[in-house]
């Protein structure tokens, strides 16, 4: 005799309109758009023969709000971002207010030698340069033949 195969169950709009209602009751209970603004900067590591340099994208920000740190393979970019933007008109009056903190912690594909990280701030991209430990850093193995 053969055997009955059951169908996976299709879903029901119940269903379907219980997870929109719990999608917005977590959306709301947690403050909605009105809850602090919560940002991470994009960052791009490259790794060469002699360096680890990491790119960060800090638009707007000053220099003096955004804290790097090394501990062993790991480098944490923390800061505060605080934006204001104020538009007045003859019939209107804007005042718009963003802030924020972020961190970001990324490990480090090689070891690097801390004491002489770089850090540079241009055009809102922070970039720093950290130099490979003598250990990590590739080395040439010359070859050699024996030729008579």
């Amino acid at each position: 005799m053969a055997d009955i195969m059951k169908w996976p169950e299709i879903p029901t709009f119940g269903s379907l309109q219980r997870e929109m209602d719990r999608l917005f009751e977590d959306f709301f209970r947690r403050g909605g758009l009105m809850r602090e603004w919560r940002w991470s900067p994009s960052v791009d590591v490259v790794e060469t023969n002699d360096t680890v340099v990491v790119k960060a994208e800090l638009p707007g920000m000053e220099p003096k709000d955004v804290d790097i740190s090394v501990s062993g393979d790991t480098l944490t970019i923390k800061g505060e971002r605080k934006a204001e933007k104020e538009e007045k008109g003859k019939t209107f009056y804007r005042m718009e207010r963003c802030y924020g903190s972020f961190s970001r912690t990324i490990e480090l594909p090689a070891s690097v030698e801390a004491d002489k990280a770089k850090a540079d701030y241009k055009n809102g991209v922070l970039e720093i340069t950290l130099p490979k430990t003598e250990q990590v850093k590739a080395k040439k193995i010359p070859i050699k033949t024996n030729n008579q």
